[in-house]
């Protein structure tokens, strides 16, 4: 009989802030407040999204930016953070890291200094309501200027002892290349932030190669393309530099065709790192525990293979030594269990 996964102690590491919202939550709070909500995010949600080509990738950001749009009030934000925290725990998620890009709430937070500040706020308050570990990720915009990636380096800095452990760079990947960011990310990791940029998603090994070389990076987003690159393959085994893989998004943005084609499999027996990442929920309409459910139903890992998967996320992850010391007993628990 198999292990209940939901009882698998896991680290979660690529879950972005809107995309966390639940479904029900984002309905609610758009009639609260009187605005219109598209068929796709609410009669035929999930929607169905492919972002391979531009028009694509413009309507999945802009469902994106609708959804964000309903979070008007500190309380909204208090509520998502909370129930994120709720689901992560009834799947055995013991550890989040959440990314966001303050500047997409500033202004109407009051600026990026007090939007961090109340996420990093309701993120404690949520930790200690559901019970689990949370810190957050800065993410910066490949679409905006990197100025504008050099000012959220120095801010994410500055409140490394209050929960922002990461520095991270998101949006589409055919839009700035990773090196314009280089100085943004020198900052952040002279600050002690890990570096965790987005990248070999819509493009391909090349794009993973710009974030290990130009970023110096520590984790990368997605990065599911290096398997099309034994060599980069065997760099990121060789560093395990690990890849916060997310197959439902991939499926849901086209990368893939279907869940069966995502080379976690491949990636895994080359010794790279995989942490399993839900990405965005609201949008693609599952969290971390059907990622688990496609290791072992898809892709065809036994136990001992699942429980490794989830030792990859706790140790690439940025918990204390002793939370991640915790975690991986309870892995060891897990797996030692009849």
């Amino acid at each position: 009989m198999a292990r209940p996964l939901d009882q698998l102690p896991k680290a979660h590491l690529h879950l972005h802030f809107t995309g966390s919202m639940r479904h029900t939550t984002l309905i609610e709070l758009a009639r609260d407040q009187g605005l219109h909500l598209p068929d796709a995010l609410e009669e035929d949600w999930p929607p169905k999204l492919r972002a391979t080509d531009e028009r694509g990738w413009f309507r999945f950001q802009r469902l994106y930016d609708i959804a964000r749009s309903v979070l008007r009030r500190d309380e909204h934000v208090y509520r998502l953070l909370r129930e994120a925290a709720e689901d992560e725990a009834a799947e055995g998620s013991r550890w989040l890291e959440i990314q966001v890009d303050p500047s997409g709430f500033a202004p109407r937070f009051g600026g990026l200094t007090r939007t961090l500040e109340l996420m990093l706020d309701a993120a404690a308050r949520a930790a200690e309501h559901a019970g689990i570990g949370i810190a957050m990720i800065v993410a910066a915009n490949r679409t905006r200027h990197p100025l504008d990636a050099n000012t959220l380096a120095r801010l994410a800095g500055q409140y490394i002892d209050r929960g922002v452990v990461g520095f991270g760079l998101s949006n589409d990947e055919r839009r700035g290349q990773a090196r314009d960011f280089d100085r943004a990310f020198r900052i952040a990791k002279k600050a002690g932030l890990l570096a965790v940029p987005h990248g070999g998603e819509l493009l391909g090994p090349r794009s993973v190669a710009e974030c290990v070389d130009d970023l110096d990076a520590d984790r990368v987003g997605h990065g599911v393309r290096a398997a099309e690159s034994e060599r980069l393959m065997h760099r990121l085994a060789d560093r395990q530099i690990c890849c916060e893989v997310c197959p439902t998004s991939n499926v849901g943005l086209g990368v893939v065709e279907d869940a069966s084609d995502v080379p976690l499999r491949r990636l895994f027996d080359a010794g790279v790192p995989i942490a399993l990442g839900a990405d965005d929920p609201l949008l693609f309409g599952s969290r971390l525990l059907p990622q688990y459910r496609l290791a072992r139903e898809e892709y065809g890992f036994d136990d001992a293979e699942v429980a490794e998967l989830a030792r990859q996320s706790v140790r690439s992850s940025a918990a204390p030594e002793s939370v991640k010391k915790d975690l991986l007993k309870g892995v060891d628990a897990w797996l030692s269990a009849d």
